[in-house]
């Protein structure tokens, strides 16, 4: 049963991905938190590696039709490596239930935003 949990979530977050450009991650956490039971930091763990494959897929999808900014991709990714280290030092001496709480204001806060921009009008 989880395997059938982990594949369903696997296309349903890759694409959730291709769909929306979030990497699946922000379905990957909270089921592999919730649905297979695994710790938020092994969640948040598998993710990161899960999101690589469907990043690449994604990235090189995008880039044929010409939506990739190579040049802000680049500096992105060079300029999160140091973030990302530093987070996952944090994410292993916080406890658990810290993260699924930050984790959750952050999906709240992103979901806000989202809503705010789609009520403007269309900007011609």
């Amino acid at each position: 049963m989880d395997i059938l949990l982990a594949v369903l979530f696997g296309v349903a977050g890759g694409f959730i991905g291709g769909l929306v450009g979030v990497g699946g991650g922000i379905l990957f956490v909270p089921a592999l938190a919730i649905f297979l039971d695994e710790p938020q930091v092994r969640a948040e763990a598998t993710s990161l590696l899960a999101i690589i494959i469907v990043a690449i897929v994604g990235s090189r999808r995008q880039h044929g039709y010409g939506n990739v900014r190579l040049r802000d991709a680049g500096a992105i990714g060079l300029l999160s490596i140091a973030g990302v280290a530093v987070g996952v030092v944090v994410a292993n001496e916080v406890p658990d239930r810290t993260l699924e709480v930050a984790f959750a204001i952050l999906a709240i806060g992103i979901a806000a935003q989202l809503v705010l921009r789609a009520s403007r009008p269309a900007s011609p």
